[in-house]
């Protein structure tokens, strides 16, 4: 499922409005709507984060549902290295499909994300 519709049915079933979920996400009105139509692609973590806040559901999901795929539980065992050859496959696609959509300067931001994530693993190891 798209996120923008996602966000849009999860915010029609719990019976809000795009300035009610504005004000209890801290996310602008503009910006909810703007996803709700597709005319913005994924947005940042932090602002998942926000819009999970503000429709009192789990931040994984959506983070799921979003095209991240990373559990945010400590305790989650499973590390790239785990992952099969599908599930790489898949991530890889997912990935180049939504880089074309990007402008440069956000094309630069997930750069700069992926280097950060890249960093992270390695003071794992």
């Amino acid at each position: 499922m798209e996120f923008g519709k996602y966000i849009k049915q999860l915010r029609d079933i719990r019976g809000l409005s795009v300035r009610e979920l504005s004000r209890r996400s801290g996310v602008s009105v503009a910006h909810i709507s703007q996803l709700e139509s597709g005319q913005r692609g994924i947005p940042k973590p932090d602002t998942i984060k926000k819009l999970a806040d503000g429709l009192s559901c789990d931040y994984d999901e959506i983070m799921k549902i979003a095209g991240y795929g990373i559990e945010s539980k400590p305790n989650n065992s499973t590390s790239s290295s785990s992952l099969n050859n599908k599930q790489l496959s898949d991530i890889e696609n997912l990935f180049f499909y939504e880089l074309d959509k990007l402008s440069e300067e956000d094309k630069q931001k997930a750069l700069e994300h992926v280097r950060y994530l890249r960093y992270l693993a390695e003071q794992q190891k």
